[in-house]
């Protein structure tokens, strides 16, 4: 089985941790992640986009000109939508583009995203990260010694850490999250992930207990 090396806050090797892709999900589906991915950015959206149409834009309503008689093709007002300055003939309104997939399927998109990083050698393990108080500083040396700089990275830790997110958030490119608000976009959106094994076991936990209740 393979085995991710564990460094301490120095860079150094303090051991190892045995992971197959399968024991977090039983494949990896491209499509499964493009639905999950695509899903989150449309949850994103604002959806405040509008336009006005030729009853909306002030001005006058007169007619132009007689309908016959000029030698011009027939008109009506200034606001119409083929005059500049008029209405759009196909308004944009606003609209909400927020949808849902079944949590099922987020929660194994997550836990493909995690697989594919295993894969893909794409994951640092650290011992543990823990800070007394927050310090950009010190967030940046850690990084500097796992060679984690110079690429978008995404820190999990196994519990919410407030030293550790204030820590990291002046960093650009460096995001960090909980194992359990871990999603599907959040891990393919970074590079590289930086986590803890005590949150890797989380996330390990799950997946076997999914594995169970299907088989």
């Amino acid at each position: 089985m393979p085995k991710l090396t564990v460094h301490d806050a120095k860079g150094k090797k303090v051991g190892t941790y045995t992971i197959e892709p399968t024991d977090l999900a039983p494949r990896i589906s491209k499509q499964l992640l493009h639905d999950a991915v695509v899903m989150y950015q449309a949850n994103l959206r604002q959806g405040s986009h509008k336009t006005k149409n030729r009853a909306d834009v002030k001005g006058s309503r007169k007619k132009m000109y007689r309908q016959k008689g000029t030698g011009n093709a027939r008109a009506g007002h200034k606001m119409s939508g083929i005059r500049r300055g008029g209405g759009h003939i196909h308004r944009v309104d606003n609209r909400d583009y927020s949808y849902s997939l079944p949590r099922k399927s987020l929660r194994l998109a997550m836990r493909m995203a995690i697989a594919s990083k295993v894969r893909d050698d794409e994951i640092t393990l650290v011992d543990k990260l823990e800070f007394a108080e927050p310090k950009t500083q010190d967030m940046a040396g850690i990084l500097r010694h796992l060679d984690c700089t110079g690429e978008s990275l995404l820190i999990a830790t196994a519990a919410n850490s407030v030293n550790v997110y204030k820590s990291a958030r002046n960093i650009e490119g460096v995001s960090v999250l909980p194992a359990a608000e871990l999603n599907a976009l959040s891990v393919l959106s970074s590079r590289r992930l930086l986590i803890t094994p005590e949150a890797l076991d989380q996330i390990k936990e799950k997946a076997a207990e999914v594995q169970k209740t299907v088989s």
